[in-house]
């Protein structure tokens, strides 16, 4: 029976530290990314340039090695890159800044009191004042156009009804505590756990400070963007007000509140998800984000329509997902983010459809993995503030005017100076099945040498319907620091690609993805440079999954590690906190309707056919692929008598990464798995030794 090595993580680091002060010490006195290194990383997030163009203010984000968590300021940028200066301590964990319309003053969200509360800012003096007493953490912030009031979320507790009389317990007596009843269908979220009673619900408090007034009180939840009218009279939102809203999470209409009277008006109407409201400057249009509910994926549109008169009309024509938008200062034009071929791009799109392209390469923000996004705002003038993306570092500011970007911001070039971060290279390679096109990037090693052969990580996306693309990741340049050559790709089903390129895995996944990530396999191996006998293969969530199927297929890896896996589609459409979002993507039918579909792409059916050494590793805390999927492939794996262990990460819901140590516990955990597998050439022995 093989049991976790735990000594594995300690050889490891041993191995990390010969390589940096050994061979792989590279040139001006580098060395190569370090694990605690996580810790000193910083990344811009939501910038927000003020109305007139001259300033920006952005979150400022990071880890702290002390807390083992993240920690955020807002820092303040004049546009032609002086005068940066923070504008919050990182102790305050403040975020969200917001620029009243005049520009004269910041609002923001910080916890300097302990709750977080919405702050205002006036820049003229410096004063500074909390506004609110909130119970709850406030989101989706927002001005009224006249600088009067904030509109804000804010979740209110409920209330169950017992199913059954409480019994008065004696005095002193220690009974069990009293069971917890749930009667709805979502009634657990990831990392969140069990949920309690309540909805986020939509307030409006005065900037100067006062009493917040609760506008909605449906029992449903009130969340994502904001949007005022011109007259500052009336609320626009997104959600799902429909009886049964718990069953289709995929339906969404936009609704309008009067500030006054609380009236609630129904917006939009169709089969479909609408959000992200937003009123042009001259009051006469509102736009949004919508895609119509097929049963499967769908990018999302830029729809617009008069507010006077529900008329909607399709505005963007891309074929790639758009991922936000802001009205142009003159109501006749529209700024959108869009992905495209995994590039994140902002353009200038007219009441027309015409679009022009201003800005590329936005995002950076993820730092864990390599996935795409993209975060700006515009002035009034045209600038566009936004973040930038390197795959040598987290994301950075810029701003862009006309079509001339500018880099504002270079928060990790002490790093950069002393640390050999690698750079990613792009690929192109064709599937073996029917010759589709993939994208891919490469990760060498520190100290490079094409005329060696490395070990080679296939590292696999989740999702499915994400991408990748040339962003940092930690993670992986964890991975070519220890040697290990890395290439991820975006199979299909990957967004950025167009959407027939998305749904060629609808209703077949896993499927022919398989062969797209075995053919990147090939490509690599054609480069000369790849050690055949040294093939690694891991992946989280969706790529979990993949990660699973593949061992099911092919013994051509020396190990595998499952991150957080999809293991048996019938148990986890039931288990899962949003299961029922996730069967009508893959399956035509409800599970007991056709369970022999289910288990004919569930990797646990065909567990009898691993014979290469797999780890899985799941957070205790995850919902959204539970441990007791990585439970099922254990077992099975240790009834064969496959070599296998179970690494259940404390703490940690599905998105493992939350917390840094919990990141670099997962690396090392993969690393030592794979070190303990590998095939080592003479002079690997050697330097061991």
């Amino acid at each position: 029976m093989n049991h976790l090595d735990f000594s594995l993580p300690i050889r490891l680091f041993s191995i990390l530290l010969l390589l940096c002060s050994g061979a792989a010490v590279q040139a001006a006195g580098k060395i190569p990314f370090q694990p605690l290194d996580v810790f000193d990383l910083q990344w811009v997030s939501d910038p927000q340039i003020s109305p007139d163009g001259k300033t920006i203010a952005y979150t400022r984000r990071g880890y702290d090695i002390m807390t083992d968590g993240g920690r955020s300021s807002i820092w303040l940028i004049d546009a032609d890159g002086d005068n940066h200066q923070p504008l919050t301590g990182s102790a305050d964990h403040s975020a969200s800044p917001r620029w009243s319309p005049d520009g004269d003053r910041l609002a923001y969200v910080s916890s300097q009191n302990g709750r977080r509360q919405i702050h205002i800012r006036w820049l003229a003096t410096g004063r500074d004042t909390a506004i609110t007493q909130l119970q709850s953490s406030p989101g989706s912030l927002t001005w009224s156009p006249d600088g009067q009031y904030l509109a804000f979320t804010q979740f209110i507790p409920g209330s169950r009804e017992p199913l059954a009389k409480s019994l008065n317990k004696p005095r002193g007596a220690e009974w069990a505590e009293a069971p917890e009843v749930y009667q709805d269908l979502w009634y657990r979220s990831d990392s969140a756990g069990f949920l309690k009673p309540g909805y986020s619900q939509i307030f409006v408090v005065s900037a100067i400070g006062g009493m917040p007034v609760q506008l909605t009180d449906k029992e449903v939840s009130h969340g994502g963007r904001l949007a005022w009218n011109k007259a500052a009279s009336a609320i626009y939102f997104s959600a799902n007000y429909a009886d049964d809203w718990q069953h289709d999470m995929t339906e969404s209409d936009i609704y309008r509140v009067d500030v006054a009277s609380r009236e609630v008006t129904r917006i939009t109407d169709r089969d479909g998800r609408d959000s992200s409201p937003q009123v042009s400057p001259d009051g006469r249009w509102l736009a949004y984000l919508g895609n119509d509910d097929k049963g499967k994926y769908q990018d999302a549109r830029l729809y617009v329509t008069s507010v006077e008169e529900y008329e909607p009309r399709q505005l963007s024509n891309l074929d790639r997902p758009v991922t936000g938008f802001e009205w142009g200062a003159d109501s006749k034009s529209l700024y959108i983010s869009y992905e495209a071929d995994s590039v994140s791009k902002v353009g200038r799109l007219s009441m027309k459809g015409d679009l022009v392209d201003l800005a590329s390469g936005l995002g950076g923000a993820s730092v864990g993995r390599p996935y795409s996004s993209a975060d700006f705002s515009v002035s009034r003038n045209g600038v566009l503030a936004h973040d930038l993306t390197e795959s040598e570092q987290p994301a950075n500011l810029a701003v862009t005017t006309g079509k001339r970007t500018r880099k504002l911001t270079d928060l990790n070039a002490d790093m950069l100076s002393v640390r050999d971060v690698a750079d990613a290279e792009s690929m192109t390679f064709r599937s073996s099945h029917d010759g589709l096109e993939i994208q891919g990037w490469i990760i060498k090693p520190p100290g490079f040498d094409p005329t060696r052969q490395y070990p080679l990580i296939l590292e696999i996306h989740g999702g499915p319907h994400t991408a990748y693309g040339d962003y940092f990741s930690a993670e992986l340049q964890l991975y070519a620091a220890a040697g290990y050559v890395v290439l991820y790709t975006n199979p299909r089903g990957s967004t950025s690609y167009g959407e027939d390129f998305a749904l060629k895995i609808y209703h077949d996944y896993p499927g022919h993805d398989y062969d797209d990530l075995m053919s990147g396999v090939d490509a690599m191996l054609a480069t000369g440079y790849i050690d055949e006998k040294n093939l690694f293969v891991t992946g989280g969530s969706g790529g979990g999954i993949l990660t699973a199927w593949i061992v099911t297929r092919t013994d051509r890896f020396r190990a595998a590690v499952s991150q957080k896996p999809v293991i048996n589609w019938f148990t986890h459409t039931l288990v899962a906190d949003i299961g029922s979002f996730f069967w009508p993507n893959w399956f035509a039918d409800k599970p007991w309707e056709n369970p022999a579909a289910y288990m004919n792409k569930s990797p646990v059916t065909f567990v009898q056919n691993v014979k290469t050494p797999t780890m899985l590793i799941t957070g205790e805390r995850d919902w959204r692929t539970p441990m007791s999927e990585s439970e099922q492939f254990y077992q099975g794996l240790q009834m064969n008598k496959v070599p296998s262990a179970l690494v259940r990460i404390k703490d940690a819901g599905h998105s493992i990464a939350a917390r840094p140590s919990n990141m670099l516990n997962k690396v090392m955990h993969v690393l030592g798995w794979f070190d303990k597998y590998k095939l080592k050439d003479e002079q690997e022995a050697k330097t061991d030794d």
